[in-house]
């Protein structure tokens, strides 16, 4: 199962387990099973003095295995077979069990360790899902420092009868001690903020203690990390604040036009992101957002950005980098049935949908590209687009229509998600053209039809544009002096990632400017 370049590059990692871990396997007769076996093996062999493996588990959930030290009884399983994205859940796993320590701030494992309360955890994913691993990890890591946690990664592709008889239909998705707790992306922070009462006050303490920055950025997506490495490298004390680093480029699987990166994923893109920006020593705020930003009460003074969690930070210039989100359809049952057939990645929600039959909604590049690589997993796919049209790229047009399995149809408006009252089961849509009304027999709907803005909390603060677009100059000015903008949360077009990183660097450029011609008060901070 393993090559041989990955089984050296294991023997490598393995160098650094310091104590001894057992792979204790639950096993039945499916193929799964046997999979697990072979891989699990597999690993043993390679550091035969370090790792061990036992078939004797008793765990009730077969075929899966548990990754524990000798002697204790960690509470890491995969109810998978953790290969493709998860592959390197399974490998940080055996490190953290192995002794070797995790890349996080000391005082997150303290924090750990000192939860109160017995958490078993259930992520339901899939190994195709680029979203999952942070969230399968985070969990691990709970596990692995925390006694009283259990946590299992489940592949809904192995357990597709658990998965329809629970109605999981939207990965990742956590089940905490047998009722839901969320769905979609989430970093340890997160999971902590909501499981360690009294954390998010303590953190809302620590935030407002911080000093006024030069430049704040708020959003940490390619315009922010832009602004901040541009901003940090004037010399000038610089911070983000966003919900989290990477923006959008966490939820992108493939990146293939970023002028000198021939291909990369997302997540990794995201990650290499905030690297260059800690190089530079910029505060990095993460897992918080933004209620409102006060404009400075005089030229060169301090605007204030207070959070949800009530903390207030002050900043002589902001810079706004909040992105976008994924525009919603707005018809009836789209909000009851999301995450229970209407979803909005195709990446990571396509397996739990193999053999079935599903719509994409949106004839654009992102419509496209999901319908294709759908209709790789999926019985049939069913592409409605608004206009009369398709608006993707030729290409990406000429290889949907050469694939047997799915049917377009342009002047094509939904009007309505139908369901049972626990998972959609079919759309309806009007012919815009002969008025003619349809229903389709559906088991999803995947929208892709653009995006919003996320300009909620700026809104009567700073000019906007009837789309809720930041209205901005050339410079990236904003109505309010002081206050600048970039990215796709702005009025620039072509909502493209290296757009988006141009932008940020002359925001910072721009705030550069406006601090060194605008003096800060004499004698006041506000």
């Amino acid at each position: 199962m393993l090559d041989s370049n990955t089984q050296a590059q294991l023997a490598a990692y393995f160098e650094r387990i310091s104590q001894p871990i057992e792979l204790i396997a639950s096993l039945d007769d499916s193929a799964g099973a046997a999979e697990i076996r072979e891989l699990i093996s597999e690993i043993a062999a390679i550091a035969p003095a370090k790792i061990s493996t036992r078939f004797d588990g008793s765990f009730a959930r077969r075929p899966s295995f548990q990754i524990t030290r000798v002697g204790q009884d960690m509470g890491v399983h995969f109810a998978a077979v953790p290969m493709g994205h998860e592959f390197t859940s399974l490998v940080l796993a055996l490190l953290w069990a192995g002794g070797h320590p995790p890349k996080v701030e000391p005082e997150v494992l303290e924090q750990i360790k000192a939860l109160d309360g017995d958490f078993t955890f259930e992520t339901y994913m899939s190994l195709t899902c680029h979203n999952c691993p942070d969230v399968v990890q985070a969990m691990n890591l709970l596990a692995v420092f925390n006694p009283r946690i259990r946590a299992v990664a489940i592949d809904g592709g192995l357990f597709q009868d658990e998965v329809e008889a629970k109605q999981i239909m939207a990965v990742p998705s956590v089940v905490l001690n047998g009722a839901a707790f969320g769905n979609g992306r989430m970093e340890v922070g997160e999971i902590l903020a909501r499981i360690d009462t009294g954390a998010a006050r303590r953190e809302a303490a620590k935030i407002s203690e911080k000093a006024p920055y030069e430049v704040l950025i708020i959003g940490g997506g390619p315009a922010g990390a832009a602004a901040a490495v541009y901003a940090a490298r004037k010399g000038i004390r610089t911070g983000i604040v966003a919900e989290r680093f990477g923006g959008q480029t966490m939820d992108t699987l493939g990146i293939e036009n970023f002028i000198s990166v021939l291909e990369t994923e997302g997540p990794k893109f995201a990650a290499a992101l905030e690297a260059h920006v800690r190089h530079y020593g910029v505060d990095i705020i993460t897992l918080q957002r933004v209620a409102k930003v006060d404009p400075a009460a005089m030229p060169g003074g301090h605007a204030t950005v207070t959070l949800d969690n009530g903390a207030t930070l002050k900043a002589r210039t902001v810079i706004l980098a909040t992105g976008a989100r994924w525009r919603n359809m707005n018809v009836p049952g789209e909000h009851e049935y999301r995450t229970k057939g209407v979803a909005y990645c195709p990446h990571c929600d396509g397996p739990l949908f193999k053999g079935k039959d599903v719509a994409v909604i949106g004839g654009g590049n992102s419509g496209v590209e999901a319908a294709i690589d759908l209709a790789g997993v999926v019985r049939s796919v069913t592409l409605l687009e608004f206009a009369d049209q398709l608006k993707a790229d030729q290409v990406l047009v000429d290889k949907l229509k050469s694939l047997p399995n799915v049917t377009i149809h342009v002047n094509a408006q939904t009007t309505e998600v139908t369901g049972d009252g626990q998972k959609m089961n079919g759309l309806k849509y009007k012919d815009r053209v002969s008025g003619a009304e349809h229903l389709l027999d559906l088991a999803g709907v995947f929208v892709q039809i653009g995006l919003v803005p996320n300009t909620e909390f700026i809104k009567g603060t700073v000019e906007l544009s009837r789309f809720g677009e930041i209205v901005v100059d050339a410079k990236c000015h904003t109505s309010v002096p002081g206050i600048f903008a970039a990215g796709d949360v702005t009025t620039v077009p072509y909502k493209q990632i290296i757009i988006a990183t141009g932008e940020g660097a002359k925001a910072a450029l721009s705030a550069f400017d406006h601090l060194i011609r605008t003096p800060a008060p004499a004698a006041s901070a506000g």
